[in-house]
């Protein structure tokens, strides 16, 4: 019994030990056109959405360790193909709005940031007050 637990301990151990030979694909590309929007929204987007929405993503310690690292990647590939502040910019102005406007129906809705994301990253969550400082931005008013 004791060596068959060994055994198993010893296997996970070479297993987990394997698999961190297959690194996650993390990168920060370059931003091409990022936001151009009051410091206020800029600080606010930065702080809760940019690690998955822009090519600025902070990567954790643990977006170094397999397996988790592959879903914090998948993820983060995810969302910035969902949208990506660092390409902001070049979007057509029509489309911007509309962007603006799914990010508040987003936040309202409580689908953003994600539970699962907050769990970890506390400092992500958004007050009454800064909801209302993105609401006024995506709206167009002052």
């Amino acid at each position: 019994m004791k060596r068959t637990l060994q055994r198993i301990v010893f296997s996970a151990g070479c297993l987990l030990g394997g698999i961190q030979l297959w690194p996650a694909g993390r990168t920060n590309p370059a931003t091409t056109a990022g936001l151009d929007a009051p410091p206020e929204v800029t600080a606010i987007l930065r702080r809760a959405c940019f690690d998955c929405h822009s090519n600025e993503t902070r990567w954790p310690w643990y977006g170094y360790v397999a397996p988790v690292s592959w879903w914090v990647v998948h993820d983060v590939e995810e969302g910035r193909e969902e949208l990506n502040f660092s390409e902001w910019g070049a979007l057509p102005e029509a489309k911007r709005a509309r962007r603006k406007g799914k990010v508040i129906d987003e936040i309202d809705s409580g689908a953003m940031p994600p539970k699962s994301y907050l769990r970890l990253h506390g400092e992500a969550a958004l007050s009454r007050e800064e909801i209302a400082v993105l609401s006024a931005w995506a709206s167009g008013s002052p």
